[in-house]
């Protein structure tokens, strides 16, 4: 099939369709930077630096699928889904242009990818109505990545949309969780001797509690907010890559954040796959990223079951 990807960032969504033997004609992003990083990667698909509200879906070229990632901040619990909030209603609102594409050229297929709070959204009711007014059935499926071939818990929402009378609700067999220790690398990266001048007493009790429960070699969460006081044992997949720095690797007295190729890695991004030189950069697209392998598991289960 050929495919169009709105919302497309690094390309999470792309290489799945790829992966899947789907062909890539069409991507858009809002953010230049977003834009540049798929274009590397993506040579051959046309690029749009572009707000999809204000798009012309004429411009594009025939395709037979359309996925999308509307922005999720404004339906995340770590953002606490606050309505009235102009920031957070303008990011919810971007999924209005998926009905507007769709509404333009009534693609066969669409899979939209957001947090599950998405379904709480007060407008999901009406934004629901308006896929099935163009003729969409609409089948919700809740995945953690894990399940599904990237060594990293992350809980996502996938809704599967499709020109038929009944919802295609996928039936995907889950796959052996893939370990932590499969995508770090202890010989590389700035390593830095835990018991440091100015280590704080916070981080210094996580990698304490840490041993405890894991030995010598393990991930903690390095900030505080948010990311509690239990690490994690390298025998299981971390846990979700966030838009900055959160995991860091303990090794004997020694310590240091993930670098940007591990975080690409606990992604399921190919190995080939491109990133900017700017780590922080890097990290802020693969954040905000989907995860490629789970992506082609679900786009091969939609082609099987139409």
């Amino acid at each position: 099939m050929k495919v169009i990807d709105l919302f497309a960032g690094a390309g999470g969504f792309s290489t799945g369709a790829q992966l899947a033997g789907h062909q890539v004609v069409w991507a858009a992003n809002h953010w230049p930077d977003a834009v540049e990083c798929h274009s590397k990667n993506h040579p051959d698909a046309e690029h749009e630096c572009q707000d999809l509200q204000q798009y012309n879906w004429a411009y594009m070229p025939d395709h037979d699928m359309g996925l999308a990632s509307p922005c999720c901040q404004g339906n995340s619990p770590a953002r606490g889904m606050v309505y009235n909030n102009p920031q957070h209603d303008a990011s919810r609102s971007t999924a209005w242009a998926v009905v507007s594409a769709a509404e333009h050229h009534r693609q066969q297929f669409w899979v939209i990818e957001n947090v599950p709070g998405f379904l709480r959204w007060n407008l999901y009711p009406a934004w629901e109505m308006a896929m099935r007014s163009l003729g969409y059935s609409v089948a919700p499926h809740i995945i953690d990545a894990a399940d599904y071939g990237a060594p990293q818990h992350r809980v996502r929402l996938f809704l599967v949309l499709a020109q038929s009378t009944h919802p295609l609700h996928l039936q995907i067999p889950k796959s052996q969780h893939i370990p932590a220790s499969q995508f770090i690398d202890f010989d590389s990266g700035k390593w830095s001797p835990i018991y440091k001048p100015g280590r704080s007493n916070a981080t210094i009790e996580r990698v304490e509690t840490g041993r405890q429960a894991f030995g010598e070699r393990f991930i903690m969460p390095y900030y505080g907010n948010g990311s509690g006081k239990t690490g994690r044992s390298l025998d299981r997949p971390i846990g979700t890559i966030t838009t900055r720095d959160r995991w860091a690797i303990v090794d004997g007295d020694r310590m240091r954040m993930l670098n940007r190729w591990e975080c690409r890695d606990a992604m399921s991004f190919p190995a080939d796959y491109q990133l900017p030189d700017n780590h922080r950069l890097a990290v802020h697209l693969l954040g905000n990223a989907v995860c490629p392998e789970p992506v082609k598991q679900i786009l091969q289960a939609v082609e099987a079951a139409a």
